[in-house]
């Protein structure tokens, strides 16, 4: 039988996005005003990757207004974008290309051959017949960001080939593969090493990598004639953009003389947009003259060379979704199983669904918040107070546990747990802030306790705690804590048990542990034990015991259904979906959802959208309607577009730079590696 409910989850970063296509009139000089730009697309979620279809300022774009990543067209005077064909039952497509009345762009619905390997691969659609869809990739090869030749002749991607994912995420080890239109089978490596490819006419490719200086650069190779008639593939290319600077995501003009890419100056904060004059080797700057404090990605460039794009956040001073809602439904691989993003970390649900309890940041201005499970309003419980992970008792509407102190420390830093309790008709009134009671129950000398999950009958909890030196799990009376019902160890080892999970029926507790290889804190599989300690063992899911996959597993924040029968957990068993030095806050491959049986049968994907998602909840929630979901502007909090590009442009030691680095936050980093 399928599992049903309601799956509540978190993405790094994505709540903050609101992108927006934007260009900017490259005939109009200067381009320091706003008279320059014009908005393309509608305000409505958020809208990236986008390309020129011809000289009317049509653009085919990605747009994630369905709930999952699907293909529009917008054209100059049509209020509304059209959603273009696209897979099925795909719900992730990446960077359209319309060539000719052809479609082509990035899906990741076919599953692949083993665990570890990137779903994505290239596909096209004629728009003008049938509309068939034609995989272009071959069978068991893992293709990313597509470019047709000028003439529509040649097609370029960033291809990984057939090898399993080997766990890089900063670079990617793809090549620049070039085939026929017409022929996609006849493949042709022509430059190792090399990401976004871009054409210049039928003759040259741009595309970026990290030079061995270590600064993410353009490179270029030239054909002298039609490309598959030339034989010394690959080829060697040239460096374009100097060091001193990061440059990435290349879109070229079709005059041969000039590309636009995005930046990352050293002192600077945001990626901005500039032209590169590929003759007097000098650099335009373009969106840090019209909004400086602004990220700005992935550039395109119409076929006359007139008008140059990308998307950003799209601001206070324009129309459309301004608010960021507290509940955003995400489209389900699954028919009766529901997908909800939460504004905020570690959400859970109350035993009867009206609400959840969530951290709305892991810091001292975060605290806890409780949200209707409609959406349409949120309180405060706790604030001004680091708080993480919650776990609503089952038996008592008004009781929620959590973890108090400071995140991503050692095993002797003081966190504790705490026993929140509050009055639920206070609910049902005006009040913004919540009045609660918050009871410790651990002592302040026994390091960090974090992570607790209540049993069915309300009378225990499991959590983890350092005390021992070690992180590992421990039982405690759910009401008066350590201090008059004791404390009892459940795991004992030099190793990580963390972040563990009773099921519904209170038979087992579900956890992440890198006890199979305790000197590797970055490879966690999922174990079940029983409440007295027996019973312990590990749940394969990436293959079978002894295989070479599954010491690769890193996965963390498993929960139990509410039948008890599955598991959903974060897992970094897909392998990378895009580029990563072409999104925000791309931390993906560690963080794609998955549900598997008990016995590690009936693995299945949830998200493939590009972000990093985890801390899942399940409730039974076949009550909640999805469809009454609140998603106005007065039901969400002030959309800001603040977010961080944590890992894509670490300033690293250069042979010619100084010890600038932009270092990766620590809350990223830490939804996967929580310990």
């Amino acid at each position: 039988m399928d599992p049903k409910g309601t799956i509540a989850f978190t993405s790094v970063g994505r709540s903050q996005y609101g992108f927006d296509i934007f260009t900017v009139n490259l005939t109009q000089a200067p381009i320091t005003t706003f008279t320059s730009v014009h908005r393309l697309t509608d305000g409505i979620s958020i809208n990236y990757n986008a390309q020129f279809v011809n000289e009317d300022q049509s653009v085919v774009f990605i747009s994630e207004r369905s709930g999952s990543p699907k293909i529009y067209i917008t054209r100059p005077g049509v209020p509304k974008p059209e959603q273009l064909p696209s897979a099925p039952d795909g719900l992730f497509h990446d960077r359209p290309i319309i060539k000719s009345h052809r479609l082509y762009f990035i899906s990741a619905h076919e599953q692949p051959d083993r665990p570890f390997k990137s779903w994505s691969a290239l596909y096209s659609t004629e728009l003008q017949c049938e509309r068939k869809i034609t995989r272009l990739s071959p069978q068991g090869v893992v293709d990313y960001s597509p470019a047709v030749s000028g003439s529509g002749a040649f097609v370029a991607v960033a291809s990984y080939g057939s090898r399993p994912w080997e766990g890089e995420f900063h670079e990617l080890k793809t090549d620049i593969v070039v085939f026929p239109s017409s022929d996609p089978e006849n493949r042709w490596v022509v430059c190792e090493r090399g990401g976004w490819p871009t054409w210049s006419g039928d003759s040259t490719i741009f595309f970026h990598r990290q030079a061995d200086d270590g600064w993410w650069s353009i490179f270029r190779f030239d054909f002298a004639e039609n490309p598959l008639e030339f034989s010394d593939f690959p080829v060697l290319p040239l460096r374009v953009t100097p060091p001193g600077l990061h440059c990435f995501t290349p879109a070229a003009f079709q005059d041969g003389k000039r590309i636009a890419v995005a930046t990352r100056r050293r002192g600077k904060r945001y990626r901005h947009i500039e032209i590169f004059d590929l003759e007097s080797k000098a650099f335009q700057p373009v969106t840090e003259l019209l909004n400086p404090n602004f990220h700005h990605y992935n550039p395109f460039v119409s076929p006359d060379s007139e008008s140059l794009g990308y998307h950003r956040f799209r601001g206070e001073s324009t129309e459309g979704e301004l608010t960021v809602p507290h509940l955003d439904p995400v489209a389900s691989p699954i028919k009766d199983l529901r997908m909800l993003r939460s504004n905020g970390s570690f959400p859970s649900f109350s035993p009867d669904g009206s609400f959840l309890a969530l951290n709305p940041a892991l810091d001292e201005n975060g605290g806890i918040k409780v949200v209707k499970s409609d959406g349409s309003k949120r309180w405060t419980l706790i604030k001004s107070r680091v708080a993480f992970y919650n776990a609503w008792s089952p038996t008592e509407k008004y009781v929620i546990y959590s973890s108090l102190g400071p995140i991503f420390e050692s095993a002797k830093t003081t966190v504790q747990i705490a026993r929140i309790k509050f009055d639920p008709s206070d609910l049902s009134g005006d009040l913004e802030e919540i009045p609660c009671d918050v009871k410790i129950l651990t002592r302040e000398d026994t390091g960090n306790n974090a992570f607790p999950s209540c049993s069915p009958d309300g009378k225990s909890i499991v959590f983890r705690s350092g005390r021992s030196g070690h992180k590992n799990l421990y039982i405690l009376d759910a009401v008066n804590g350590e201090f008059n019902g004791g404390v009892r160890k459940l795991t004992d080892g030099p190793w990580i048990d963390t972040m563990p999970c009773w099921s519904p029926n209170g038979d087992l507790i579900a956890f992440s542990s890198n006890m199979h290889n305790p000197d590797n804190v970055a490879a966690f599989s999922i174990y079940v034990v029983k409440p007295d300690g027996s019973d312990l063992r590990r749940i394969y899911v990436a293959g079978r015991k002894g295989s070479s996959d599954v010491d690769r597993e890193r996965i963390n924040h498993v929960f139990f259904s509410p039948d008890g029968e599955w598991l959903v957990f974060a897992a970094n068993i897909g392998g990378v979906t895009a580029e990563p030095v072409s999104c925000p806050n791309q931390f993906q491959p560690y963080g794609d959802l998955y549900l598997v049986r008990l016995d590690g049968s009936g693995l299945r994907r949830l998200t493939w959208n590009g972000y990093e998602n985890g801390t899942p909840a399940w409730h039974s929630g076949g009550e909640l309607d999805m469809g009454r979901l609140s998603l106005g502007n007065d039901a969400g909090v002030k959309l800001t577009g603040e977010f961080d590009e944590p890992f894509t442009f670490v300033f690293q030691r250069c042979k010619n730079q100084t010890d600038e680095r932009i270092a990766a936050p620590l809350y990223a980093f830490a939804l996967r590696n929580i310990m």
